[in-house]
């Protein structure tokens, strides 16, 4: 097994030890070996096509009010304390905390009739990842496979050298790691690359220093203990490359454990994850706090080749302090979207890149009196009026999809599903949801069993 070790032992997310988990030959923080996955891609992964998503998971439920579906007119315990400010697209309006999407709205469509009617985190993030009820709060236990999961298994990477599938710093949900973005009964193998476990669920208003993947610094660390019949991937990467090459292990692997090799060493990933080789300026319209700082990741691997990578933006579970709780989170959400349309149409990617913003749910559309001792109103759960933003990937923008009350409390036209949310994302990267893979009762399970693509958006 090929292995990156770590100087020191710690525990990780599955309570093993850093040493054991970090490995060349293990995908995220409990996986399988990396020679498997590229010989599973290479015997039986479609290939669908080389375009890719970049998912913003706003963890906690974000205010279709405070974001895609502003009511100015609603009466103010209903209205909340923003108004709506006009976009690029007549007639088309949203949030005044949004204003940079204003100046994008033609590339964008915003859901609004989205529900599946659960106030409940766990179900709800999980029906909206994996287009299924089937968790709660009492049994958290993920049941179907994730979005990301089926595109890793079905479409695999778009090159060569890469996971399929990346979560930035880690994808996760309500607090659970991968949470209903892991693979379920498709195995490990298919759950996200989980880039840093060490420094995660990270505000929007952290100010502290980006650390680093843990496992890119482990590749420049040298261990002279290791066993002699190991292949050694510490140390400087040429200087370990050349020991592999001449050691003559190289020439007793298959040729997917060398893939693995070079993936770890000196491939694709290593440098897309080296966000220093970026414009400063760039980073600076992004954002140089963990959301813009994770965006560009994202554009940067999608661009290396990267199938699927979920941009974890957490903390919007906001009861009380409506206001001053959502307004520096949308503010983030407004620059990274922003910036990173911008950044794909300029480098001709805009077809290629399906971006989604969502969360598990919305928030209550009447204001509540706030919470024990923080008396300033919020929202509470709410899966009857959920709203999304889909940009790019070839498809419509420029549109509204769906329609909710006055108050935004429930779709009064064009009621959608979350099924029908991920079968669109299905559709643009060429997969088909009908067909179907086992269970861990041997049994058939097709990706998705309800809903179809949303046709407006083709």
């Amino acid at each position: 097994m090929l292995q990156i070790g770590r100087g020191r032992s710690g525990r990780n997310c599955q309570g093993m030890t850093r040493r054991s988990a970090i490995k060349a030959g293990f995908l995220g923080c409990a996986g399988l070996s990396l020679g498997d996955l590229l010989r599973m891609r290479a015997e039986g992964a479609a290939t669908g096509n080389n375009k890719s998503v970049i998912l913003m998971w706003l963890d906690g439920g974000p205010s279709q009010l405070e974001s895609y579906d502003p009511k100015p007119e609603a009466p103010p315990e209903y209205r909340g304390p923003f108004g709506a400010l006009q976009t690029n697209v007549p007639g088309m309006y949203v949030s005044e905390t949004l204003p940079l999407h204003t100046k994008h709205a033609d590339k964008m469509a915003f859901i609004r009739s989205l529900h599946h009617d659960n106030g409940d985190h766990f179900a709800a993030a999980h029906w909206m990842l994996t287009g299924r009820y089937g968790s709660t709060n009492v049994d958290k236990e993920q049941k179907f496979p994730s979005v990301g999961s089926y595109v890793a298994r079905v479409k695999g990477a778009n090159q060569p050298g890469l996971p399929p599938y990346v979560g930035l710093p880690a994808a996760e949900s309500v607090y659970l790691y991968p949470g209903y973005q892991g693979a379920a009964y498709l195995g490990e193998t298919y759950s996200p690359f989980q880039v840093n476990m060490a420094q995660r669920y990270l505000a929007a208003t952290q100010t502290g220093a980006i650390q680093p993947p843990e496992f890119l610094a482990s590749i420049k660390e040298l261990d002279q203990q290791r066993s002699a019949n190991r292949i050694d991937l510490l140390g400087q990467l040429d200087r370990a490359r050349r020991q592999i090459d001449q050691s003559g292990v190289m020439d007793s692997l298959d040729r997917y454990q060398q893939q693995a090799v070079d993936m770890i060493s000196a491939g694709r990933a290593r440098e897309a994850l080296d966000i220093e080789q970026e414009d400063p300026k760039l980073r600076d319209k992004y954002g140089r706090g963990p959301w813009g700082h994770y965006t560009l990741l994202a554009r940067r691997l999608v661009e290396a080749g990267v199938s699927f990578v979920t941009v974890d933006m957490p903390h919007w579970d906001d009861h009380a302090r409506i206001k001053e709780a959502h307004e520096p989170k949308l503010a983030r959400v407004d620059q990274a979207v922003a910036a990173l349309l911008q950044d794909l149409s300029e480098r001709g990617m805009s077809d290629d890149v399906l971006l989604v913003v969502m969360g598990e749910f919305g928030r209550m559309p009447r204001l509540n009196k706030g919470q024990p001792g923080i008396p300033i109103p919020g929202r509470d759960h709410w899966g009857n009026a959920i709203s999304a933003m889909v940009a790019g990937g070839g498809l419509r923008g420029g549109q509204v999809v769906g329609e909710t009350n006055d108050k935004a409390e429930y779709p009064v036209e064009r009621p959608l599903k979350p099924g029908e949310l991920l079968a669109t994302i299905y559709r643009v990267l060429g997969i088909n949801p009908s067909q179907s893979f086992l269970d861990r009762a041997g049994r058939p399970v097709p990706i998705l069993t309800e809903g179809e693509a949303i046709a407006e958006l083709f």
